[in-house]
C-alpha cells in the first residue's frame, strides 16, 4: 500500500480523497492555486504546496508543477480526483515515466475510451449494444448523407472530451451545416480535436450508469447502478441508487454488459459505464468514464462500499476481497448537487458564505469543501457540495431529502436548493418515470 499520495485536485473531491487516505493511514499532499490558499483541502492535508495562479491552466492543469511537487515531497502515487487531469492520458504517462502510480486505469484504456469513436467500435466487438450511428465524419456533406440513412433527429458528437461540449442535436437536414460547424469549433476549442461522429438521437430515455471496479488480477465487479437522468444543459443535478423503473431482468443484462465492457479493455480500478435505456428495456452504450465520478457517493451510500478506498487499493495492486454476490443495495439513496448559481436562470454566484448550516441525522451526508466565511471563487466549477441521503424505501428517501434540503442554509451566495425541491415534487420524479427530457419539458433545459 502507498505511504504518501498527492491529490491533484481541489474542492470537495480533494477533501473526500484526503479523508479516505487518513482512514487508511496514508500521508497526503495537497496542491493549490493562489485563489485556493484558504481552501479546506489545504488545511486537511498533511502537506500543501502552491502550484500557480488562479486560472486552471496555470495551476491545476500544470502537469509539470504538480509532478515536481510529487517528486520533491516523496509521493508514490497521484490521485487525480474527477475532472481536470483525471482522464488525461498524457498525465498518466508522465506519472509512470516519473516513477509515480496514477490512481486510475492505464493510459491506453483512457485513450481508447476517451476516443468516443474507438469506444463504440470496442463495445460493438464486446457485444455491448451501441446506438446506430457513424464513424468519424469527413464533413457536413457526409453528415447529411448518414443522417438521412439513420433518420432524424441525430446527435453530432465530439470524438474527444465530455461534459456535454461538442454535442449538437440536429432535427432537420437544413440545420446540419451550421450544427456541424458549431460543434466542431466547440470541440476544437475544448479538446483540441474537432472530429465528430453521428448517433441517432434517442429522446425518450433514461441515463443509467453502472459503477465498475476491477483489479489487476482480472476480477471485474459491478457496484449497483444509478439513475442520472435529471439534467440541465447536459449537466446532472440529481442521482439515485439503485435506478428506479429497472426490472431485474433488465438490470442483470445491463450489469452483464458493463462487465463485458470493462473486460474488453482490461479495466483496473474504479470506472463507470453509461447507458441510455428505453422504456421497453432496450439499452445502448453511451460512454465509459475512466475515473471516479462525482456521483460515486450516492452508490457508496446505497451499498456501504467505500469506492475511493477501493480505487486506491486496486491501483496499488491489491485484489478485490469480495465477490459480486457480496454487493448488496441497502434501501435507496439520493444525491443532490448543490451549485453556486441561480436555481432557474443558471447565473453563476460567488462571494463569502456568511451563514452555513449543514443538515444532520442518520444516513445524511454532505460532501463539501465550504465553511462559514469561505469565499467561493469565480474561477472554478460551481458545485459547492453534494447532499446525499439514504432510507429504507425510495419514497422515504425522497422525504428525507426534502427535509435535508429545507434544513440546508448557505447564506451569502445564491444556490440551487429550491430547484431540487421543485424537482422532487414533480409527479414524474416521484413515480420514477422521469427521463432525460424532464427539465426540457419544464422549460429549464
Amino acid at each position: 500500500m502507498f505511504s504518501k499520495i498527492l491529490i491533484a485536485n481541489r474542492g470537495e473531491i480533494a477533501v473526500r480523497i484526503i479523508r479516505a487516505c487518513k482512514e487508511m493511514g496514508i500521508h497526503t499532499v495537497a496542491v493549490y492555486s493562489e485563489a485556493d490558499a484558504d481552501a479546506l483541502h489545504t488545511n486537511f492535508a498533511d502537506e500543501c504546496y502552491c502550484i500557480g495562479p488562479a486560472p486552471v491552466g496555470a495551476s491545476y492543469l500544470n502537469m509539470d508543477a504538480i509532478l515536481t511537487v510529487a517528486a520533491r515531497s516523496g509521493c508514490e502515487a497521484v490521485h487525480p480526483g474527477y475532472g481536470l487531469l483525471s482522464e488525461n492520458a498524457a498525465f498518466a504517462d508522465q506519472c509512470r515515466e516519473r516513477g509515480l502510480v496514477f490512481i486510475g486505469p492505464d493510459s491506453d484504456t483512457i485513450r481508447r475510451m476517451g476516443d468516443k469513436n474507438e469506444a463504440r467500435r470496442t463495445m460493438k466487438a464486446a457485444d455491448v449494444p451501441i446506438i446506430e450511428g457513424s464513424d468519424i465524419l469527413k464533413d457536413a456533406s457526409e453528415a447529411r448523407e448518414i443522417a438521412a440513412e439513420v433518420g432524424y433527429p441525430v446527435l453530432l458528437k465530439a470524438r474527444s472530451g465530455g461534459g456535454g461540449r461538442g454535442i449538437r442535436p440536429v432535427y432537420h437536414e437544413q440545420e446540419m451545416e451550421n450544427a456541424f460547424l458549431t460543434a466542431s469549433a466547440e470541440a476544437k476549442s475544448a479538446f483540441g480535436d474537432d472530429a465528430l461522429y453521428i448517433e441517432k438521437y434517442l429522446t425518450d430515455v433514461k441515463h443509467i450508469e453502472v459503477q465498475i471496479l476491477g483489479d489487476s488480477q482480472g476480477k471485474i465487479l459491478t457496484l449497483s447502478d444509478r439513475d442520472c437522468s435529471v439534467q440541465r444543459r447536459k449537466q446532472k443535478l440529481i442521482e439515485e441508487c439503485p435506478a428506479p423503473m429497472l426490472d431485474e431482468a433488465t438490470r442483470e443484462r445491463l450489469h452483464a454488459a458493463a462487465r463485458r465492457a470493462a473486460e474488453a479493455v482490461g479495466y483496473v480500478t474504479v470506472g463507470t459505464v453509461e447507458f441510455l435505456v428505453e422504456p421497453n428495456g432496450a439499452f445502448y452504450f453511451m460512454e465509459m468514464n475512466t475515473r471516479l465520478q462525482v456521483e460515486h457517493s450516492v452508490t457508496e451510500m446505497a451499498t456501504g462500499i467505500d469506492i475511493v478506498k477501493w480505487q486506491i487499493r486496486t491501483a496499488a495492486g491489491l485484489p478485490i476481497s469480495f465477490e459480486q454476490s457480496d454487493v448488496q443495495v441497502k434501501g435507496h439513496a439520493l444525491e443532490c448537487r448543490i451549485c453556486a448559481e441561480h436555481p432557474y436562470n443558471h447565473t453563476p454566484s460567488c462571494g463569502e458564505i456568511t451563514i452555513l448550516h449543514i443538515p444532520g441525522g442518520p444516513d445524511v451526508r454532505f460532501d463539501s469543501a465550504v465553511y462559514q466565511n469561505y469565499v467561493v471563487p469565480p474561477y472554478y466549477d460551481s458545485m459547492v457540495g453534494k447532499l446525499i441521503v439514504r432510507s429504507g424505501t425510495r419514497a422515504e428517501a425522497i422525504r428525507k431529502m426534502r427535509t435535508a434540503l429545507s434544513e440546508l442554509v448557505v447564506h451569502g451566495i445564491t444556490h440551487t436548493s429550491d430547484l431540487h425541491l421543485d424537482i422532487l415534487s414533480m409527479p414524474a420524479f416521484k413515480d420514477g418515470t422521469y427521463q432525460t427530457n424532464l427539465l426540457a419539458e419544464k422549460g429549464n433545459a
